[in-house]
């Protein structure tokens, strides 16, 4: 009688078991590491913002026509940064492994920084 009591307390799970139990934990990651790239994202969007309504307030307000340029160049910049930013959440990888996922996070960074810094500030 022991030795089935022994046996059960060292039977060790099979692989399927440690998958069942791990996949949770994976799911998790990935949605953390969405989390972490949407809340940069959020900081992205602010800052392209801000920088567009510092622009605004540097055109003249008897030059509706520039006013008009500038808003369509930045409705155009905002839709870019959305459909990259979109794309990024898509892409986050299910089976990158922890060491990798800071590098996911600034490689979406850098990718996004283009598009929400002017060209003079990006040098």
């Amino acid at each position: 009688m022991w030795r089935v009591a022994a046996r059960i307390v060292t039977m060790r799970p099979t692989p399927f078991v440690v998958l069942l139990l791990a996949a949770p934990a994976f799911a998790q990651d990935q949605a953390v590491q969405r989390e972490l790239i949407g809340r940069q994202q959020q900081l992205d969007r602010f800052a392209l913002q801000l920088r567009q309504s510092q622009q605004l307030l540097k055109v003249d307000p008897g030059d509706p026509g520039r006013r008009q340029e500038i808003e369509a160049r930045h409705l155009l910049e905002r839709e870019r940064l959305e459909n990259v930013s979109e794309r990024q959440l898509r892409e986050v990888k299910t089976d990158a492994p922890q060491e990798l996922r800071p590098y996911e996070r600034h490689k979406a960074e850098e990718e996004r920084r283009p598009l929400t810094v002017p060209a003079e500030q990006a040098n």
